[in-house]
């Protein structure tokens, strides 16, 4: 039970109030409605075999609201097999048969596609069985990655066992120097945290920093909450987020209830000032290995991934092609660029970038996962070392067990592909 008997709640609790129909506090156990589930190509087959488990004895097996269930294919696609294949046709059959909303292969990764087409709002509590699913924190909701077999019993009831987590504020301060990113802030916190310094904590982004952060620079920074450990990512919306909203949700207005009062009970306020900050890079082989990239410049690289649900949007990629410029992507190195949605790459593809881009010598991609889960395309060979805009370097996780995988932002990344090594985005 919580020990924290205020009335004040941070942005997590209240969300977690509503879901439960009472005050709670960090702490209370809660059996919760969900707002939103989502699940994907890789996940969700388990998902729905568990889900005809549980409803094995009831004459009517339908989920408990197909209007709050979205499904998208975003790992395995276009099919790159004939297992991923028939996990396709199954979770068709079962989205067809259940109402449920596909958007199949169609449209991009899922934690780009949820926010985009207006499925998350500040103040919701949503689930995916993915766990980059914090990502939509940067709206105000308080989502967060599950089991294929707790997915089950969401489709089942339309609720779930929580422990109300406690809630570490970052307080970021100052003003971004040129070249360095949302990206760089994530890293730098990760490493200096811990991979489990968060852990089963919402990690809630505050300060100057954060606020002038675009929504695109936001979701980067939740999407990465869980290389700390933590259940999510969360930002208190704003007016940033009222203009995202309203470009996808017709008439919508902000709900002033969703902020953290000032008072709120916080298990840690951690302080960082970036005014000065360097571009960071995560090192092999873990995501709280960072440095800042004066401490590996120059080191070889056989491959570039620009892409991800961290940083595969528009913005990403204008960063990434007006670094590029007119200028060849290194001899011996190869350049994949993904798009993190079709609407993503058609705005690139609008914009001249995805030509700039081809013209360099880059790959680019249809919008998918592409190398980041290691079970695609875009893989590393053995003794390879790539750099990419993704979210984790674990050893294996982009192929090969014995290649090493750094992380940075879009800007090192491009400059790095201009010379063929980690380069510092501020030189080129």
């Amino acid at each position: 039970m919580s020990t924290n008997t205020s009335n004040s709640m941070t942005i997590s609790e209240k969300i977690f109030s509503k879901a439960a129909g009472k005050d709670v506090k960090a702490g209370d156990f809660v059996f919760a409605n969900i707002d939103r589930a989502m699940t994907h190509d890789i996940t969700g087959p388990l998902a729905l075999k568990g889900f005809y488990e549980i409803m094995k004895d009831k004459e009517d097996k339908k989920v408990w609201d197909p209007s709050k269930i979205v499904i998208i294919f975003d790992h395995q696609v276009p099919a790159d097999s004939l297992y991923a294949a028939s996990n396709h046709i199954m979770l068709r059959k079962f989205a067809k048969e259940q109402n449920i909303l596909n958007y199949d292969v169609y449209e991009g990764i899922c934690h780009q596609v949820m926010p985009e087409k207006g499925h998350v709002q500040p103040g919701d509590l949503v689930v995916g069985s993915d766990s980059h699913t914090c990502s939509y924190g940067a709206l105000g909701a308080f989502s967060t990655g599950i089991g294929s077999t707790d997915m089950a019993a969401v489709f089942a009831s339309g609720k779930l066992w929580f422990k109300v987590p406690e809630t570490i504020r970052f307080e970021v301060e100052g003003n971004l120097p040129d070249h360095v990113y949302s990206k760089d802030i994530i890293l730098h916190l990760i490493g200096d945290i811990g991979i489990e310094g968060a852990t089963y904590m919402a990690s809630e982004y505050a300060g100057s920093a954060v606020r002038n952060l675009s929504m695109s620079e936001r979701m980067t920074m939740c999407n990465m909450a869980i290389e700390m450990g933590a259940k999510t990512g969360i930002i208190e919306p704003d007016e940033v987020t009222e203009n995202y909203l309203k470009e996808r949700i017709s008439g919508y207005q902000l709900d002033p209830h969703w902020i953290s009062d000032t008072d709120a009970k916080y298990s840690q306020v951690r302080h960082y000032d970036v005014s000065d900050l360097e571009p960071q890079i995560a090192c092999p082989h873990n995501v709280d290995n960072v440095k800042p990239v004066s401490e590996v410049e120059g080191t070889k690289l056989d491959q570039i991934f620009i892409g991800s649900c961290t940083n595969g949007r528009f913005e990403d990629i204008e960063i990434a092609a007006k670094i590029i410029g007119d200028e060849p992507v290194a001899k011996d190195v190869r350049l994949l660029v993904i798009p993190a949605s079709r609407t993503e790459y058609l705005k690139a593809l609008k914009a001249g970038y995805i030509e700039q881009l081809i013209e360099a010598g880059a790959i680019v991609e249809s919008a998918c996962c592409g190398p980041c889960m290691g079970a695609s395309f875009g893989l590393l060979g053995d003794g390879e070392v790539g750099l990419a805009t993704s979210n984790r370097n674990f050893r294996g996780r982009e192929g090969s067990p014995e290649s090493f995988v750094y992380l940075s932002s879009p800007a090192t990344a491009a400059a790095s592909a201009l010379t063929g090594e980690i380069t510092d985005p501020r030189k080129v």
